[in-house]
């Protein structure tokens, strides 16, 4: 298996080789000094891996791999914040990020404060801003019902899959949900046709055409990098999978020009207002679309597929993901996150997930409680031993020579 240094001269990866917590979650302060090789978090259930990994998703917009209040991110109720700073050698060279919250006086809640975002000690305009520099993708043991839960999930899925591709993405999806809150607080309101009613729907009209149209264009780009196996193998270790999108704005785009389409929702808005002023929302657009997966070998839907099957189709995707997202990231891969990757894969498949990975060359952060899970890694990963909030032994990556 090749060393991190040696796959790095296959594919460049974003590597992050510093990370800096501040009370955060179980953290009241951690420096922790990383060589860019793969990240191996190891310990007992509530030691605070999964923390770690959490701390390192923030570096991308929106809340992190849990989707967490920033308030419940803070080490204590009484913590007047967090910050969670890194250093990151990426397309621009090396920069350092940084990200806090901090509570205004006595104020409670999401209103009491905005989160910060700091580009080489410079404020930036959104968490947004670090696309530029690192892109992070992840997969926790709460996806695993990906397939067999609400359709929200998917679609959430979805969009962290679009805006990994695509970094104007997430500002699309907040037009999208800006526009929906205002048309059915109006209809809410409403007592007869309104000018003012007709502006709203056409601006959630270009919205939610420019949402679909990004999942259309990310789900074709996607199509050519399902099932691609590691350089040297005869095929994946991973179950190939179709995807295809369920939705009325997706369907119509993939065949129609968008303005055709803008037209064709907005008079369905329009056509609509009675029904979803009675239904208390808007019952038809991308809000409401689905993300269908389809275990080819099996021709099965991923949804009736075994515990142990849905679980490599996951990890599948976001294997393929990472090698959509590097080859549009300028041939860098992202930071790829694996909270409890282990679990229902055995000894072939998880040799096989460590050796794409391997060839991938993204720096990947994995988490367990047995550390001979990952043995297939040698020493060419930096192992942390976590123990109640902090690093209870560190071992840096031999191959790489670079110790804290």
């Amino acid at each position: 298996m090749l060393h991190a240094s040696e796959a790095n001269t296959l594919h460049r990866g974003v590597r992050l080789t510093r990370l800096t917590l501040t009370r955060f979650r179980n953290y009241d302060a951690l420096r922790l000094e990383l060589s860019g090789a793969p990240v191996v978090l190891v310990g007992p259930n509530g030691a605070g891996k999964t923390n770690l990994m959490e701390a390192v998703s923030l570096f991308t917009s929106g809340r992190g791999l849990r989707g967490a209040q920033y308030a419940d991110l803070a080490r204590l109720p009484e913590s007047r914040g967090w910050a969670v700073a890194a250093r990151i050698d990426g397309p621009g060279g090396e920069v350092r990020l940084g990200t806090a919250w901090e509570r205004n006086g006595d104020q409670e809640g999401e209103a009491a404060a905005q989160r910060q975002v700091l580009i080489d000690g410079r404020p930036a305009s959104g968490s947004g801003a670090f696309a530029g520099h690192v892109r992070i993708l992840w997969l926790t043991p709460a996806m695993d019902r990906l397939f067999t839960g609400p359709a929200s999930d998917r679609r959430k899925f979805l969009d962290r899959m679009v805006s990994a591709l695509d970094a104007d993405h997430g500002p699309r999806v907040n037009a999208l949900d800006k526009g929906l809150r205002e048309r059915n607080r109006l209809l809410a309101e409403w007592a007869g046709e309104k000018a003012w009613l007709h502006a709203v729907e056409q601006e959630l009209a270009e919205a939610a055409v420019a949402v679909a149209a990004a999942r259309v264009a990310a789900v074709e780009a996607m199509h050519g990098y399902l099932g691609e196996a590691p350089s040297g193998r005869k095929a994946s270790a991973f179950p190939l999978a179709a995807l295809a999108l369920e939705g009325e704005l997706e369907g119509r785009v993939a065949a129609a020009p968008a303005v055709q389409v803008e037209d064709e929702y907005r008079k369905m808005l329009h056509d609509s207002r009675s029904i979803d002023q009675a239904a208390g929302r808007t019952l038809i657009g991308p809000h409401r679309s689905d993300l269908a997966v389809t275990h080819m070998r099996h021709a099965m839907p991923a949804r009736a597929c075994s515990t142990g099957e849905q679980k490599a189709l996951l990890i599948g995707l976001v294997l393929a993901q990472a090698r959509a997202v590097r080859d549009s990231f300028g041939g860098w891969a992202p930071l790829v996150l694996l909270d409890e990757v282990t679990a229902h894969l055995d000894a072939e498949r998880r040799a096989g997930l460590f050796a794409e990975l391997n060839d991938l060359g993204a720096q990947t952060w994995v988490t367990g409680t047995d550390k001979a899970l990952f043995a297939a890694l040698g020493a060419s990963a930096d192992v942390a031993e976590i123990e109640s909030g902090a690093v209870r032994r560190f071992s840096p990556a031999a191959a790489c020579g670079r110790t804290t």
